[in-house]
């Protein structure tokens, strides 16, 4: 016998209710289908289950659907993961569909972008050379970009579009088209990057000008206001890959548009990374909805699986 002048308690009483009458969120019908041979794309997500974050990727298809076909603004922000990885080909093939708008890059995006076009590689081993101190010294990167940034500035452009122009010079031919700056700015479509000053690699370098960086990113924060009006009644941002500065300069960019009186609801945010953190789930996912209509969506995947399997999607669903 217990010792515990505590004793369990009878569950006699208890009250019960019938399965029928208290249902269920998943059901048979929820459930995926075994894949068929031969069934495609379109197949395979029909196959998928009609659950949790299948249901929120049919959202994301739908609410890019509807903006492309509304001529809304569908603006990709990316991390340097999203080009390191490969994907730079899938994003300017959605390009080229009219799936987007704009690209708005974080610095590591950029400098991932410059190197794939003047030098057809990148991402260096840093633990290999970070112990002597090589680690971001790459000449051509740091040297290149900066007078490309400086020359700009002079001009009066963003980041972005400088380093999109110098690349029409400095680009392999065998790489260029590979280049997301590249082939963007090539094709109109704006780019702008976002850096804070020590972040990145090119700020070691000598020909680094912090007057001209912070200007030029500055410029390109202005645009990324402007671009941002787009989004309203329908647009869709997607910010793949950037845990912090992008998020960052994403809320302030809706504050500001905001502010000037500009209309800015009902329109979607989505955030597609590895590990979800905290910023752009407040910044991009929550946040910029407030009191605003919309909605926002978070996919937790690799981006090499993630975004080609989003694009496949789209074309798809393209008639």
């Amino acid at each position: 016998m217990s010792k515990y002048e505590q004793k369990p308690l009878t569950f006699d009483a208890l009250k019960t209710v019938p399965i029928a009458e208290r249902g269920g969120k998943v059901e048979v019908k929820h459930f995926a289908k075994p894949y068929q041979k031969g069934a495609g794309v379109a197949g395979l997500l029909e196959s998928l289950p009609a659950l949790l974050a299948v249901e929120s990727f049919h959202g994301i298809v739908e609410a890019l659907k509807k903006a492309r076909g509304q001529k809304r603004a569908i603006l990709w922000g990316m991390g340097g993961h999203v080009v390191k990885c490969g994907l730079g080909d899938v994003l300017l093939d959605l390009m080229r569909r009219e799936w987007v708008t704009a690209f708005v890059m974080n610095g590591a995006a950029s400098i991932h972008d410059f190197e794939i076009a003047i030098a057809g590689q990148t991402s260096e081993d840093v633990e290999a050379v970070l112990p002597d101190g090589r680690f971001g010294a790459a000449e051509e990167t740091g040297r290149q970009m900066n007078v490309a940034i400086s020359e700009g500035n002079r001009d009066g452009l963003g980041m972005g579009e400088a380093l999109g122009r110098s690349l029409e010079k400095l680009a392999k031919p065998e790489f260029a088209a590979h280049s997301i700056v590249a082939a963007a700015y090539q094709a109109n479509v704006p780019i702008t990057v976002h850096v804070a000053v020590g972040t990145d690699t090119p700020h070691t370098h000598p020909a680094a000008n912090g007057n001209d960086i912070g200007a030029a990113t500055h410029r390109d924060f202005r645009l990324l206001c402007s671009l941002v009006r787009g989004l309203n009644d329908g647009g869709v941002y997607l910010n793949v890959g950037s845990a912090v500065v992008l998020p960052e300069v994403f809320l302030k960019a809706v504050s500001v548009v905001r502010n000037l009186g500009y209309p800015l609801t009902n329109f979607t945010t989505v955030n597609l990374d590895f590990l979800q953190h905290y910023r752009p789930k407040m910044n991009v996912v929550d946040r910029p909805h407030a009191k605003s209509g919309g909605r926002g969506f978070q996919i937790t995947g690799h981006h090499e699986l993630m975004v080609p399997l989003l694009a496949a999607a789209l074309i798809e669903s393209q008639d």
